[in-house]
């Protein structure tokens, strides 16, 4: 019996392998659909803009095919007591207000550490609306061209 339950799990775990290769377009992703070239899982545009837009925060994670950008902990200089993080999500492939999603958080210095804090309600709302912004100017300028 012990048998067949290790047989049955190396089966499971084979079958579950991938070689994990994509072909290859010179090191750069495509923003256009042509055969064979990669693509942005997300609308490139609200892509481009969300990393335009928090270009001042270094990044801890951008996954340009799952839509996901995170940065790191950002200290203003002028609020040094104060710091912030930005999750972005980008739903959709098509350049759509709710194709966008923005979690914003904070934490102020104690004498302990760092503790959470509220973060204003209209933070993460101003950030979306910059990024659609960014991201209109981009299709706009791609289009003159």
């Amino acid at each position: 019996m012990r048998i067949l339950t290790v047989c049955a799990l190396v089966l499971a775990l084979a079958a579950c392998s991938s070689d994990n290769t994509m072909p290859e377009t010179g090191g750069s992703t495509a923003i256009s659909a042509d055969a064979g070239a990669r693509t942005l899982g997300v609308n490139s545009y609200l892509w481009h803009a969300s990393l335009d837009t928090l270009s001042f925060i270094p990044l801890a994670s951008a996954d340009p095919f799952g839509g996901v950008i995170i940065t790191d902990w950002y200290t203003a200089p002028q609020a040094p007591n104060e710091r912030m993080k930005v999750t972005i999500y980008i739903l959709d492939r098509a350049l759509r207000a709710d194709g966008l999603k923005v979690a914003v958080f904070r934490q102020t210095k104690t004498d302990t550490g760092w503790s959470d804090a509220t973060v204003s309600n209209d933070t993460a709302t101003r950030l979306e609306d910059a990024i659609l912004t960014r991201a209109r100017e981009l299709r706009l300028a791609s289009q003159s061209n």
